[in-house]
């Protein structure tokens, strides 16, 4: 692999949908590139090659180069070849980079920020929803509750069940950019063990008090106590879960 100098990024066409080679060429090079297999400012093996090693025409491969512009992961040069870019170009909340980053060696910091942008956005909705919540969103999320109460024995149900209690939430308050974000980090993050953890019983029963103590704060119309025990909850979950430094 060739390394030259950083450089800008190549306007990237508007994403469209790929054929079903492109799509996995695409998924397997948005990998190796995300976990420095290829480095920043290095050169993609040339399309021959790469049509080899996939065993896929020249069409799949332009598709595919394509595709990995679209993401800010590659810029075609001319006299140097499909190039490398700076994580700097990267569009981060891409599924695929997304699922990557918490492939690489270094996962856990990204794992750990994860935790700051939850606790940055659903801090402030947990207190909007506590202000905007109606009898009838109260009457949803108890029942919510309750659901969670009858899955402590069961930790992938309990979960599941986790996360809508938290998207509810996030409904109620109104802020559709936040829920979004959320939902879409979040949900590749899952994808991670070293994200979901294995919880315990205890850890469940520690989780579901945490849960309460939001759910309590949102009935009352409590803005204030809301956004701690959002918090709080999320804060200490990750501590007890958080795996160790590789």
């Amino acid at each position: 692999m060739t390394t030259l100098p950083p450089g800008p990024a190549a306007s990237a066409p508007a994403p469209r949908n790929r054929p079903p080679l492109a799509a996995a060429v695409v998924q397997s090079l948005t990998t190796a590139i995300v976990t420095e297999e290829y480095p920043s400012g290095t050169v993609l093996p040339p399309a021959g090659t790469l049509c080899t090693m996939f065993r896929v025409s020249r069409t799949v491969i332009r598709e595919a180069t394509m595709a990995l512009a679209e993401k800010g992961l590659v810029s075609t040069r001319q006299g140097w070849g499909t190039v490398v870019l700076d994580q700097s170009h990267w569009s981060l909340l891409d599924p695929l980079i997304l699922d990557a980053l918490f492939q690489r060696h270094d996962r856990l910091r990204y794992l750990d920020n994860v935790i700051q942008i939850r606790i940055t956005l659903e801090c402030p909705m947990a207190s909007a929803a506590a202000e905007r919540i109606t009898d009838a969103e109260r009457q949803h999320l108890s029942g919510q509750l309750a659901e969670l109460a009858g899955l402590l024995d069961d930790a992938e149900a309990y979960a599941a069940a986790d996360i809508a209690f938290h998207d509810f939430i996030h409904q109620v308050s109104g802020d559709a950019f936040g829920r979004a974000i959320v939902s879409s980090i979040q949900g590749r993050a899952l994808h991670s063990s070293g994200y979901s953890g294995n919880p315990t019983p205890e850890d469940l029963t520690v989780t579901h008090h945490a849960h309460t103590r939001i759910h309590d704060a949102l009935l009352a119309g409590d803005p204030e106590a809301a956004g701690a025990a959002m918090r709080d909850h999320i804060g200490e979950s990750w501590r007890r879960r958080r795996p160790g430094e590789e």
